[in-house]
């Protein structure tokens, strides 16, 4: 029986390609061969110097995806989506620029932003892998001005690879050939193992409850809600590419388990969660719940069908259990519990007293319009809020988006609980009150 293969770091990974105007650029449609067939998504960027080399359709049609060049396209699409330039950096799971000449060089260090490629690498999410490939003439590669700028953008968080000797496009021979495509995407992926590795939630137990839950009417009726589980998963899936344990309680859906999950427990009511809740939680550190539990449930449930009647049928309805509040009233000092909220009128103020409330340690507020954000759509619009009345307000995202920059903030509670264990149990913060900013 031949042996399962293991599937790559890569997959599910988002890709985000830079590639400048060097001869080297020649090698980068199969480069992203390599990482589609290894199960990445991939987007690309370009400076315009790089279209000289390779066009614009082959880096298309092998990404299946836009190739974008200009901050502001001359299209009608900068009427709507002008704001890319943000997005790509928050999408990216990986910053690659490659080939990367002396002139993008030296826009990066200096923070220079005037195309798509240079912003990019500023709105790329903290902790992200920026790779950069030098590609030039040897001389050129050598010279103090560029081996300066390489210098500072290694010391600020640049994964800079050497490039390789051997004969350039001057017919000169010497250092500045550009490493073979398998040579990058090895790379790629041995950067990503390691960010995974340098996460907090690399080891830790973590509970996440998705989905709806069906409260029986009768044998072929039930009380539930428009939740597709889609947040659920995704947070699901980012806490396991960090490297977490992650079981997963799922109420019906139609979605496949997020690689690397551990566990995933199927249920169908509020109760079958909280006792399946109950069991996973008591040894967990996180404890999330991104599920759309019933609020009520029918008081009896009727065996078979209801036949209609002429008549009106009444139903009392009893509470069904609060599975988060649950788990935040009983949970250890180590153990943190992350809730949502969605409220159809003052939502941050009832966010935050249902933070207070049910003794969360964090709570993501939806911002609900029943068309870009809520149930059953691919985006969402959070506000994270933490327990020191701290807030960051998201845009519009995808929800795996969403789901990293939510796993960011549990792991900025983490740093911060490891930093006031280290002082004493000494609570060290900047200012007092509501402190907001935009992410």
């Amino acid at each position: 029986m031949a042996e399962k293969e293991t599937p790559s770091v890569l997959a599910g990974k988002n890709i985000l390609l830079g590639i400048c105007g060097g001869i080297a650029a020649y090698k980068m449609p199969m480069l992203i061969r390599l990482l589609k067939k290894q199960g990445a998504d991939v987007r690309v960027v370009v400076t315009g110097a790089a279209t000289r080399f390779v066009t614009e359709l082959t880096l298309s049609t092998l990404s299946q995806a836009p190739v974008f060049k200009e901050v502001f396209p001359r299209t009608a699409e900068a009427e709507t989506d002008w704001t890319r330039h943000i997005s790509l950096g928050e999408w990216a799971d990986a910053y690659v620029i490659a080939p990367a000449t002396a002139n993008t060089i030296a826009r990066l260090a200096a923070g220079i932003c005037d195309d798509m490629l240079t912003t990019c690498f500023i709105t790329l999410r903290p902790k992200k892998p920026k790779i950069l490939f030098p590609a030039m003439d040897g001389g050129m590669y050598s010279s103090a001005s560029v081996q300066k700028n390489l210098a500072w953008l290694s010391g600020n968080g640049c994964l800079v690879v050497e490039p390789e000797s051997g004969d350039l496009a001057s017919g000169q021979c010497g250092t500045g050939r550009m490493p073979e495509p398998d040579v990058i995407a090895a790379t790629i992926e041995q950067a990503i193992e390691k960010e995974a590795g340098n996460s907090l939630l690399r080891g830790k137990s973590i509970v996440v409850t998705a989905g709806p839950t069906r409260e029986k009417i009768d044998g072929v009726r039930f009380i539930s809600n428009y939740s597709s589980g889609k947040m659920g998963f995704a947070i699901a899936g980012a806490a396991a590419s960090r490297g977490a344990s992650v079981t997963l309680i799922s109420g019906p859906v139609h979605l496949e388990t997020p690689r690397g999950v551990v566990t995933r427990r199927n249920v169908e009511s509020a109760e079958e969660m909280q006792r399946e809740a109950a069991l996973a939680g008591t040894g967990c550190d996180i404890f999330i719940g991104a599920a759309a539990v019933a609020d009520y449930r029918p008081e009896k449930t009727a065996e078979g069908k209801i036949r209609k009647t002429n008549g009106n049928m009444a139903l009392t309805l009893v509470r069904t259990p609060d599975i988060i509040e649950e788990f935040a009233r009983r949970k250890q000092p180590h153990q943190l519990a992350i809730g949502f909220s969605l409220e159809p009128t003052e939502e941050l103020r009832n966010a935050e007293e249902k933070l207070r409330r049910k003794n969360l340690d964090l709570i993501a507020c939806n911002t609900f319009d029943g068309t870009t954000t809520g149930f059953d759509v691919d985006t969402n619009r959070l506000t994270l809020i933490n327990r020191r009345a701290e807030t960051v307000r998201l845009p519009l995202l995808d929800k795996q988006e969403a789901a990293e920059h939510l796993l960011d903030a549990v792991e900025e509670l983490m740093a911060g609980e490891r930093g006031r264990q280290a002082v004493g149990g000494k609570i060290l913060q900047s200012g007092t009150g509501q402190n907001q900013h935009e992410a």
